[in-house]
């Protein structure tokens, strides 16, 4: 009887070992669980603390960003519009203007182009549109580098020798990631010149080098921002932001038949009924911006993932490079490679 009573008692102190291991077991997962939950915590605190630093010197740097003002002014030959900061494509008599506000660091100003460079080519060989194009440094006032302010300054190196249009085309083309400041170097924007015929000149290079319009660049910046547009690119025709319905961007298809209208006096298409199939820049979520932007509310952008001013973003969307740190609008731009309306 003795036995089978101690064998009992061995049997439950068994049993209560192991129970407690199994208590102890479970105790040790909950605090290993409330650790790791406290570390991702702290990480994710951490995460937000550095991105508001992060922005809040993103804003501050966006504040300096005219960094041009060093000499005298020198409009580029032709230059044209009030104190001479556009340069003018197309023919005079046109009777459609587009105004372009743009920066070539800025990817919304890329996807733009991408998208309406053939249209806008087609309507200047017929003689129905005219461009007047703004160059403006954003992305180096809100990033930092010399980028957007040596690859505007050649741009307008390029107008002097009669290159503009290639020069600038190829520029987006060979746009370099944001964050990368390529255009900061002459060699880079001198390579690039090589591969349009007859602007590899010494006195293009020269201009270069000596950044001869960087003050003029400046003073476009200046405008753009006592413009308050709400970043890059902001795009006009005959003043009126073709971007304004977000929900029914202008797409090239009726930007052309709008420019046509104009020209035969029938008004042209309406933009009812467009979608991103007609090859607008469609927005990209909320209105996430581009480090394209300007101080004031950008007009012109199209609402995207592109660069926009005002570091205000739309309701939820993080702000990028190519807007301005002001916050007065939402920060928008093309999508690249969505083939529709246009940063940060």
């Amino acid at each position: 009887m003795s036995e089978k009573n101690d064998g009992a008692n061995r049997d439950a102190t068994k049993r209560s070992a192991r129970e407690r291991l199994q208590l102890e077991r479970e105790r040790q997962k909950t605090r290993d669980k409330r650790r790791r939950t406290l570390v991702v915590s702290a990480a994710v605190v951490g995460v937000l603390a550095l991105a508001a630093v992060v922005g809040l010197i993103a804003a501050n740097a966006g504040k300096s960003g005219d960094s041009a003002k060093d000499g005298p002014v020198v409009a580029p030959s032709g230059a044209t519009g009030k104190d001479a900061l556009a340069i003018q494509t197309g023919k005079g008599e046109a009777k459609s203007t587009l105004t372009v506000w743009e920066d070539f660091r800025c990817p919304a100003c890329k996807a733009f182009e991408d998208n309406y460079r053939d249209t806008v080519h087609e309507l200047e060989a017929k003689g129905l549109l005219k461009v007047d194009y703004h160059l403006v440094t954003l992305i180096d006032g809100n990033m930092g580098g010399s980028g957007s302010l040596k690859s505007a300054n050649a741009a307008a190196c390029a107008q002097d020798a009669g290159k503009f249009t290639a020069y600038h085309d190829l520029l987006f083309q060979n746009q370099p990631q944001e964050v990368d400041d390529a255009f900061g170097k002459n060699a880079k924007l001198l390579e690039l010149a090589g591969k349009v015929d007859g602007l590899d000149t010494p006195a293009f290079r020269k201009c270069v080098e000596d950044g001869t319009h960087n003050s003029w660049v400046g003073k476009s910046q200046e405008a753009f921002r006592a413009g308050k547009f709400r970043g890059t690119p902001t795009v006009l025709l005959d003043g009126k932001d073709i971007f304004a319905d977000q929900a029914n961007p202008l797409t090239p298809q009726k930007l052309k038949e709008q420019v046509e209208g104009a020209a035969t006096g029938s008004g042209g298409g309406s933009a009812k009924g467009t979608d991103a199939k007609d090859g607008a820049v469609s927005p990209k979520g909320a209105g996430k911006a581009s480090p394209s932007a300007s101080t004031g509310s950008r007009s012109g952008a199209v609402s995207g993932s592109g660069s926009t001013a005002g570091s205000g973003t739309a309701s939820g969307a993080k702000a990028s490079p190519s807007s301005e740190p002001s916050g007065r609008g939402a920060n928008s731009a093309p999508k690249a490679g969505s083939g529709g309306s246009p940063e940060n």
